[in-house]
């Protein structure tokens, strides 16, 4: 094997320390006066929808209660119909909007479930491709992405 090496220069954007965090993505980047540097896609009364920073696959989406809450029975009745009435409406305007042959939709609770932000509820919409996967994420350990995210937000942003 050789040994090729793949630069990515802008990738450090997402791995090197950019400074301080927020508490909970969910709640304070609707509220940063900056949607398109946040990733926000639509803030609403009971939901908000964002861009993942660190996506699987371009078009990556997240769908997040407005309550900051990591248990599913504490959201109200409302509060849960509109969740799901915009995480069905996501899941179209990802189809229109790029076209993907299927999509992975789902939620992880708990962080021992693989939830990366456990504390706040979250849905993930990752668009998929036949042939999406190749050598680069099983053997590279390195996801190659073909579009920066401020274009996708850009591609997105008039269906909110």
């Amino acid at each position: 094997m050789s040994s090729s090496r793949l630069w990515a220069p802008w990738r450090m954007e997402y791995v090197g320390d950019q400074g301080p965090k927020p508490a909970c993505i969910f709640c304070e980047l609707p509220e940063s006066g900056d949607p398109k540097g946040s990733l926000v896609l639509s803030a609403q009364e009971h939901f908000v929808v964002m861009l993942n920073r660190f996506p699987y696959n371009n078009g990556h989406l997240m769908v997040a209660p407005r309550q900051h809450t990591a248990n599913l029975m504490d959201l109200s009745e409302g509060g849960y119909t509109a969740l799901m009435a915009e995480l069905r409406r996501c899941c179209s305007v990802v189809r229109e909007v790029l076209s993907p042959d299927g999509m992975n939709v789902g939620i992880n609770l708990g962080a021992v479930a693989g939830a990366g932000i456990a504390d706040h509820l979250h849905w993930h919409i990752v668009p998929r491709w036949n042939g999406d996967t190749n050598f680069m994420p099983v053997l590279g350990e390195t996801r190659v992405m073909p579009q920066h995210l401020e274009a996708s937000w850009e591609m997105f942003q008039s269906h909110f």
